[in-house]
């Protein structure tokens, strides 16, 4: 605890939030070089405590400049549409912890109703204790999961009742402890688990893909509703069948285990040489079934690269059969598991190498981009161009830069591939942001953003490329920041160039020939 003899207040006048913040700044600048060695052992355990206790506090903090910045729609100026992206992009502290930080906000921050009045907060006994210091953020997010297990039909005074005696098991326990209490709450107020409906159901229903790890694996977050688990389940005893599906085995059948025509003598003696395990027989069929689901679409819109696999690969990893591959999806695939994939699905091989006689310049006689265009921008952006944006291939739109209503041409060199959301980013108002694309230096062809009315570089999104990240006091100004030769938003442009990009083309393979 801090000594009750020191009076901090004494040393604080009278000021500003952002002169407080810079006196926050200044102290942790000067207890970084204190001499921690000089003190005792109860007194860096009490140094830790107040330490702690302060963080806490800083939670409440944080929760109302948030909240602020929310109401005013403040991360406007900041030249982002909402205030996910200002903190996820703007703060660069990525996605997960901008949802913590916005849960926590929303749990514990003061909301202005639409008449001016300040609203108590979500969780009253929650906000409480974070501005005790008692609990931190870690705690908040723990009650508000509990809280939202509660079934809707529960009485909103038996919720409250819930919510005081999370924030008080919070004031002693660990945020792992408090999911404990919280389970224990749940099923006193649901002991039977009649009161959830269906409604309660779907809200708590999710399938989400992690990212990929070092391995290229990836881990699946999901909560099933009955009927998803039903549908599931009966999938699996079709299709991951002892000795279906087996991709380790040449003779093993595909498909489901009742398939008419499959003989009976066949399929035992696969599963007599099946030794997978259940978990992998059912990751098998999964993969199987999707396999011939998008094999069904793959003619279903010809335009559209969001129905079937599309894959870029270099020629030069393609002939030694190493490398990596990305889908249009996002998807990195050795390329070793692309050419087995080849053997026996249709998936849409684009190699970029050299031109072909498709038309990648279609002026202003079309808006929208062709599949030539599509499949050229794919492979240059791989996704979405805006900074720091995740978002695939197969979720974007083709963005014109400039604006097709401010006269863009539906040209190679002036689209680049955008998500919905980002698509929309460009205006001419502060807030808005303008794009280009480069037609100099490293990073020439590409899609290039930055807030309107500023001076500042031009941004390239590095996600989807990160072996052109070019960082560093040695790295020259001119490859760091590419100057573009015309701004597309702030003038006009002569007919379009022959550039590298333009010069992409895309090459068919036989998948036949590629597996042989």
């Amino acid at each position: 605890m801090c000594d009750d003899a020191f009076d901090a207040d004494a040393l604080l006048p009278e000021l500003t939030p952002a002169e407080l913040v810079a006196v926050i700044g200044a102290a942790e600048q000067r207890l970084s070089d204190a001499p921690l060695a000089a003190l005792s052992e109860d007194g860096l355990l009490a140094l830790l405590e107040s330490r702690e206790e302060a963080r806490r506090k800083g939670v409440g903090v944080d929760a109302a400049l948030l909240v602020e910045i929310s109401d005013r729609g403040a991360y406007q100026r900041a030249g982002y549409t909402t205030l996910h992206q200002l903190l996820a992009h703007g703060l660069r502290i990525g996605e997960a912890e901008s949802r913590r930080r916005r849960v926590t906000a929303a749990s514990v921050g003061r909301f202005t109703a639409m008449t001016g009045e300040r609203l108590a907060p979500k969780y009253p006994a929650t906000a409480a204790a974070v501005t005790d210091g008692a609990i931190g953020d870690g705690h908040v997010w723990a009650i508000d999961e509990v809280m939202d297990k509660i079934p809707a039909s529960v009485d909103p005074e038996q919720r409250a009742r819930a919510e005081e005696l999370l924030a008080a098991a919070a004031r002693t326990l660990n945020p792992a402890g408090v999911t404990i209490v919280g389970n224990r709450i749940l099923a006193h107020l649901d002991p039977d688990g009649t009161l959830a409906d269906d409604k309660d159901r779907q809200r708590q229903a999710k399938f989400r893909l992690s990212a990929q790890d070092r391995q290229l694996m990836s881990a699946v977050q999901a909560r099933l509703t009955p009927q998803l688990r039903a549908e599931f389940e009966v999938m699996f005893t079709r299709w991951a069948a002892p000795g279906m599906n087996n991709p380790d085995d040449p003779d093993s059948p595909h498909g489901a285990a009742d398939q008419p025509g499959l003989d009976p003598a066949v399929l035992a003696a696969a599963a007599e040489r099946d030794t997978r395990l259940l978990g992998r027989r059912q990751h098998d069929a999964l993969l199987a079934l999707l396999a011939w689901a998008n094999a069904q679409s793959v003619h279903a819109k010809p335009e559209s690269l969001r129905n079937q696999i599309v894959v870029t690969v270099t020629d030069e990893d393609l002939a030694r059969g190493a490398g990596v591959a990305w889908t249009a999806t996002g998807t990195r695939m050795p390329v070793s598991d692309l050419v087995r994939m080849a053997a026996d699905a249709v998936p849409y091989l684009a190699v970029f190498a050299k031109a072909t006689g498709q038309p990648l310049y279609l002026g202003r006689a079309h808006r929208l981009a062709s599949r030539a265009q599509r499949l050229a921008l794919f492979a240059r952006d791989r996704g979405c161009t805006a900074p720091g944006c995740t978002r695939p291939f197969t979720q974007c739109e083709m963005h014109h830069a400039p604006d097709w209503q401010d006269g863009g041409p539906t040209d190679i060199d002036h689209l680049g591939g955008a998500c919905g959301k980002h698509n929309r980013w460009n205006g001419k108002n502060p807030g808005d942001w303008e794009s280009t694309v480069l037609t100099g230096g490293p990073d020439r062809g590409r899609m290039a953003w930055r807030p309107v009315g500023q001076d500042g570089p031009w941004i390239v999104n590095p996600l989807f490329h990160p072996d052109k990240l070019r960082t560093g006091p040695h790295t020259p100004e001119a490859e760091r920041t590419p100057p573009p030769a015309v701004n597309h938003r702030l003038g006009t442009t002569g007919p379009p160039g022959i550039g590298t990009t333009a010069e992409s083309g895309v090459t068919r393979l036989s998948w036949k020939d590629l597996a042989a």
